[in-house]
């Protein structure tokens, strides 16, 4: 066993557990933060995304003990006080989330693509969420919901 210690949604965490637990695990069954999914289990569907110093990766792949000292961000750090935030709110409203499966990593996926691109294009957004797989929307409806959180984020004086 060993000892990590790590800030979880902007919370000081430490866990004792077998150092290459995976981080997914260590989220789900240690911490109770079950928003990152079980998807492939081979870091090719991005069901368990989440943000690790600032970085998209996929959860299943991080074994615990190179978390030690890491900032971490799952699904459930980015509401802004309790209620969803502006990308989770346009994936509802535009249909980008339908089954929930792959709905936290892309909107991860997404967070983290409009804090580099604010403004992308559809191929920026189609090479933004490359790792990210769905099998129920089709793809257009999420990246409609991205374009719509991109127009959100823009402040009112940019678009006149």
């Amino acid at each position: 066993m060993t000892r990590v210690a790590l800030t979880v949604n902007d919370e000081k965490r430490i866990v004792e557990t077998p150092p290459m637990k995976r981080l997914l695990d260590v989220l789900r069954e240690d911490l109770h933060l079950t928003g990152a999914k079980e998807g492939c289990g081979e870091g090719e569907c991005g069901a368990c995304a989440v943000l690790m110093n600032g970085d998209l990766v996929n959860s299943c792949l991080v074994p615990i003990l190179q978390t030690q000292g890491a900032e971490i961000i799952t699904i459930e750090g980015i509401a802004i006080d309790k209620k969803l935030h502006p990308i989770q709110q346009c994936f509802l409203e535009q249909g980008g989330a339908q089954c929930g499966i792959c709905t936290p990593g892309m909107i991860l996926a997404t967070y983290h693509l409009l804090e580099n691109i604010p403004q992308p294009t559809l191929l920026q957004i189609q090479e933004g969420l490359n790792g990210n797989l769905c099998r129920c929307t089709g793809y257009m409806r999420i990246f409609n919901s991205v374009l719509a959180a991109a127009a959100k984020a823009t402040p009112q004086s940019e678009t006149q």
